[in-house]
């Protein structure tokens, strides 16, 4: 039986892509098949929410953009974690735990 596709909570994304990122750069197709990969084929990440995410995390500065070479020999944009992007990502990582405790104890005790 195939995994449910789940959507991601509002701001999510953001997060996934800051990690994705931490392990090395890569272009918008291997981060979507990484996130795939790693949940099991839970979570499926469009293009369509992929990119404008990207964006929006370039513009904030988390990440940097240069052009290269795939595996296939095309050309991608590769993304790359910035220093103010791991420090976010820290932050992110330290906000998603505390909200998913208080969640767990909610639906553990209510």
């Amino acid at each position: 039986m195939a995994p449910k596709h789940l959507d991601l909570p509002q701001g999510t994304l953001d997060l996934l892509i800051l990690k994705t990122l931490a392990l090395e750069p890569q272009h918008g197709c291997a981060i979507t098949e990484r996130i795939e990969q790693i949940s099991k084929d839970v979570l499926s990440i469009k293009e369509g929410s992929l990119y404008p995410a990207l964006h929006r995390i370039e513009r904030r500065g988390w990440i940097k953009a240069k052009w290269g070479t795939s595996v296939n020999n095309r050309r991608a944009k590769y993304y790359e974690l910035t220093k103010s992007g791991k420090k976010q990502l820290e932050a992110e990582k330290s906000d998603w735990r505390k909200l998913t405790t208080a969640v767990g104890d909610i639906l553990e005790t209510a």
